[in-house]
């Protein structure tokens, strides 16, 4: 058994069009990392406009994490050659970052701040919350999910013991 980490190549995914949907959610995900990144002092401002009980510093701290996660979970999505481990983690920080702009999304539609934009594209284009933002929260759930079955990074592994 050695200790170092060791980079596998990536499950055959379990259709033909799971290589798409996740090129897909991976695209989205990076054009909102890139945008946000371009614009990010205006993201922490978006991110501020929130409501949500942060002081300044933690807000900033708040927006590179969801830029983090975002640009985290593109490894997975892209098929990339990566250890389990970290196949795993880039997987889960799909699943985050897309229920982190379900609730979001949903957030801003409940509470009655006003809001000038959600935040997906940074300060570059301003997208109003409401339930267009929802619904596309909800498909990049739905993207991460179908994805996640379709690469799962422990399909090469069987769970049965041998005899």
């Amino acid at each position: 058994m050695s200790i170092f980490v060791k980079a596998t190549p990536a499950p055959t995914p379990k259709t033909t069009n799971i290589r798409s949907i996740a090129l897909l959610y991976g695209l989205i995900l990076m054009v909102f990392a890139l945008t946000q990144l371009v614009t990010f002092q205006d993201f922490i401002l978006i991110i501020d406009s929130y409501w949500l009980p942060l002081d300044r510093q933690l807000t900033a701290l708040y927006a590179a994490l969801i830029v983090t996660l975002e640009l985290l979970a593109v490894p997975f999505l892209l098929r990339f050659k990566l250890s389990p481990a970290m196949r795993l983690l880039s997987m889960v920080a799909g699943w985050i970052i897309a229920a982190f702009w379900i609730c979001m999304s949903v957030w801003l539609v409940l509470t009655d701040n006003a809001v000038s934009s959600i935040g997906f594209l940074g300060g570059l284009i301003t997208i109003m919350p409401g339930l267009g933002t929802v619904l596309v929260a909800t498909a990049m759930g739905i993207l991460a999910a179908w994805a996640s079955w379709g690469m799962w990074p422990f399909a090469g592994h069987s769970t049965k013991t041998k005899k």
